[in-house]
């Protein structure tokens, strides 16, 4: 399965996570990415895709400029800022829309918004991406300072750069279209952070909350390291946090911060075929040697019927010199308590063994496909840069006594 993984170790804010996605496009793609975005009728924005150096690793900054001025470093939305450094042709300015800005800012209403996006001239999935991931930012602004969501109004996060911000990242995952996302656990960092509202602690109290649920951690280094708009786009792509799995990597992205620290200021993204992980899988398995071949026969359906994935035996000698019989029930986690109480009930067993894995799986389909005896299942599975494909025997079985063949011979005709 092609594989998203964004590496939050210092954590995670809009332009950082568009740059790094950005990386993992191709030169043409590039181009055509920052084409669109040049497109999208934001009045005065400007987008540079910039080569910048931290602790000596070349990444990307995705810089925004409106009518020529940045975000300043200390602002809530992009503490992480802009780095410099240009890359030649990928600077694209875009045509004027007609805004009234403060400053450079869109003081917004999420329905002022709504409008901006729906005009822009992306696909109907981008667009309901961008307000799917405003619509968390706006939830989480309204339950902090207790009013109705119509009646919030964007600062920092509303600002023309962080639109451009937010859309960039949803064109993005268009364009990579990965099968799964998952990220690092976030390092929002510590201490204080001026914003529109005053000084508050890191998180900020809407960061704090829209990361609910998602693995954060903090450490030394001080400041705002997730934002706003970055916790609100990790919430609504990345379906889980955790460790980095086994993938087979294809290319590896860098979207840079401005700020230096000891660690390298960066956001890793990581994109490639990774095998289907089922999840971790419980194997339990106990000896006996007083049941009869029909006695395990009975409870090795109970167990299936219990959500087993495999049940199977092996033959063992046991003590006493006696003949006995292994045997071995896989299931999830959230079976075993279900399973473990068939095998006491079904069997005479008196103690049953644990061994918890990590299963991989290939990736499985089934098709339907027409022939001269009608439909016929084909069970497709991929994975490892491996492709395999079967008849389901069921339906081979049944075409073979109907017509009085054997299965090779249906396998031929079919």
């Amino acid at each position: 399965m092609r594989t998203l993984y964004l590496d939050c170790s210092m954590g995670a804010a809009g332009d950082m996570l568009a740059a790094a996605l950005y990386e993992l496009l191709d030169d043409d793609k590039k181009s055509v990415f920052l084409s669109v975005m040049a497109g999208l009728g934001l009045h005065g924005v400007r987008v540079q895709a910039e080569k910048t150096v931290k602790c000596g690793i070349t990444g990307t900054h995705m810089r925004v400029t409106v009518y020529g001025a940045e975000e300043a470093a200390g602002d809530a939305d992009h503490i992480h800022d802009h780095a410099h450094g240009h890359e030649g042709d990928h600077c694209l300015e875009q045509h004027a829309y007609g805004h009234d800005l403060h400053g450079h800012h869109l003081h917004s209403s999420i329905a002022d918004i709504e409008d901006h996006v729906r005009a822009f001239p992306v696909s109907e999935k981008v667009r309901e991406d961008i307000l799917s991931v405003y619509r968390i930012i706006a939830e989480a602004e309204s339950a902090v300072h207790g009013v109705p969501v119509t009646d919030i109004h964007f600062h920092e996060v509303g600002s023309l750069d962080a639109i451009a911000d937010v859309t960039g990242v949803c064109l993005l995952m268009e364009m990579l279209s990965p099968g799964r996302i998952c990220a690092s656990p976030v390092h929002v960092g510590s201490g204080q952070v001026r914003c529109a509202h005053g000084i508050l602690p890191v998180p900020a109290p809407a960061t704090a909350l829209i990361l609910t649920g998602i693995p954060v951690y903090g450490g030394s280094v001080r400041g705002e390291l997730c934002t706003p708009t970055g916790a609100a786009l990790l919430k609504y792509f990345a379906e889980s946090f955790g460790d980095m799995p086994v993938i087979r990597a294809e290319r590896i992205g860098y979207g840079m911060g401005t700020k230096d620290f000891e660690q390298a200021n960066c956001l890793r993204a990581v994109i490639g075929e990774a095998p289907s992980v089922g999840g971790t899988v419980c194997e339990l398995s106990f000896n006996v040697d007083d049941m009869t071949p029909e006695r395990i026969g009975y409870a090795m359906e109970r167990f299936f019927d219990g959500g087993a994935l495999e049940v199977y035996t092996i033959p063992v000698g046991m003590k006493k010199s006696r003949p006995g019989t292994m045997l071995c029930v896989m299931c999830t986690e959230a079976k075993m308590d279900g399973i473990l109480s068939l095998i006491f009930r079904h069997t005479t067993t008196l103690g049953v063994r644990e061994n918890v894995s990590r299963r991989y799986t290939l990736s499985r389909t089934v098709e339907e496909l027409d022939t001269e005896f009608g439909p016929v299942r084909v069970k497709r599975s991929e994975g490892f840069g491996i492709t395999r494909e079967k008849y389901e025997y069921e339906d081979l079985a049944r075409i073979a006594r109907e017509k009085g063949l054997s299965i090779e011979e249906v396998v031929k005709r079919i």
